[in-house]
């Protein structure tokens, strides 16, 4: 599979200008040559990522590169003038389609397949710390039996009579402007140049067919809600042999019974008796790492926050820094005593001077007594 540019540089596929710039400077003081002693692997990371960061850094090169991937730069996909767009894109921008069809961007060759999207669900530990994931889908494959031409084995496509296999027919239209020429896409080839006169039984011309597939995917750690990774060229196959679009897998995570995530900061309440919280105490608290020690000093009180450092979740984007466990006491209070326990409660308040509610009537008797 081809690298996914923005993976590359660690950020989302809507990132700004200034966020492709950081990561790539950050990424060039840890992976350049000069800094790793000759490491070959490293010298080649930093020439993948300095080459994302040509293509990301530069808005056309961008604009194509998340229309068509690494094979629309290879292929020189748009037509882009001193401008940076097309001429025909300058003059559809200000007259549309309103002489002879319009001044769309010619093309000619097949078609590249659309994109297509997939949702995964995650349990939050398979978020937190990755896995693999396998999804099934059916789309549209190249034909075996064709090779994806589209034509019946043994025969060829022939040359379009309309545009003479250029793919491209031009038009000719009077305006306001004078006598004008647009070039536009061949209706009868679609902007192949070819057409099939003896086509392919089992896709009937077309060049591919839909089909199951499963494809095997890496879920980094550290992937939420709403996280979407690429897979190039996993997508729908194109027609006639067009190159396949690009797969698309939605992350969604279900939710834990006991921590929620703060960025890559886990939470979670912790309730203690009173008793330890008033003594103090050292509980075994399972996170999801495992079993740690949790040291609860005396006096503690509710609401009390005590941090694990390096028990959160990982950033995603491969740093090797992860966050922290953030766990909150919650002090319960007894709803019920015996009357050894009441006793020892009372005797605790009267050594410390507190006043509490009589044994037989309770505080609310003693004031209502007092107003009569």
């Amino acid at each position: 599979m081809a690298n996914d540019y923005y993976s590359l540089l660690g950020v989302s596929r809507n990132a700004s200008d200034e966020e492709i710039k950081k990561a790539y400077r950050r990424l060039a003081r840890e992976l350049h040559p000069d800094a790793n002693g000759g490491d070959k692997e490293l010298e080649n990371r930093f020439k993948e990522i300095t080459t994302a960061y040509e293509t990301l850094r530069d808005p056309e090169k961008r604009r194509i590169y998340d229309t068509y991937g690494e094979e629309g730069l290879r292929g020189g996909a748009g037509d882009a003038g001193p401008f940076g767009a097309g001429i025909n894109d300058i003059f559809g921008a200000f007259f549309g389609s309103a002489f002879g069809g319009g001044f769309e961007q010619p093309r000619r060759g097949p078609q590249r397949g659309a994109d297509s999207e997939v949702t995964v669900d995650l349990t939050f530990t398979e978020a937190v710390f990755g896995t693999q994931k396998d999804v099934t889908l059916r789309l549209p494959v190249t034909c075996a039996t064709c090779s994806g031409s589209g034509a019946k084995p043994g025969t060829t496509a022939s040359s379009c009579p309309v545009c003479d296999g250029t793919g491209q027919v031009r038009r000719v239209a009077q305006s306001i402007l004078g006598r004008m020429v647009t070039t536009a896409t061949c209706d009868r080839c679609r902007g192949e140049g070819t057409v099939i006169t003896t086509p392919c039984q089992d896709c009937r011309g077309e060049g591919r067919r839909t089909e199951e597939r499963t494809y095997s995917v890496e879920i980094p750690a550290g992937v939420d809600s709403g996280s979407t990774l690429r897979l190039g060229g996993r997508g729908p196959a194109g027609p006639r042999g067009g190159l396949p679009g690009d797969l698309y897998v939605q992350i969604r995570v279900r939710p834990h019974p006991r921590f929620r995530r703060d960025g890559n900061d886990l939470r979670c309440e912790l309730t203690i008796p009173l008793t330890q919280a008033v003594l103090g105490a050292a509980l075994e608290f399972e996170t999801l790492d495992g079993i740690e020690d949790l040291v609860i000093p005396q006096a503690t009180q509710s609401g009390t926050q005590f941090r694990l450092r390096g028990r959160g979740v990982p950033d995603v984007r491969g740093s090797g820094r992860r966050g922290d466990l953030i766990v909150t006491i919650q002090v319960e209070i007894p709803a019920h005593l015996d009357a050894e326990q009441d006793e020892l409660f009372r005797r605790i308040a009267e050594i410390r001077g507190e006043e509490v509610a009589d044994k037989d009537h309770g505080i609310f008797s003693k004031i209502k007594s007092a107003f009569k």
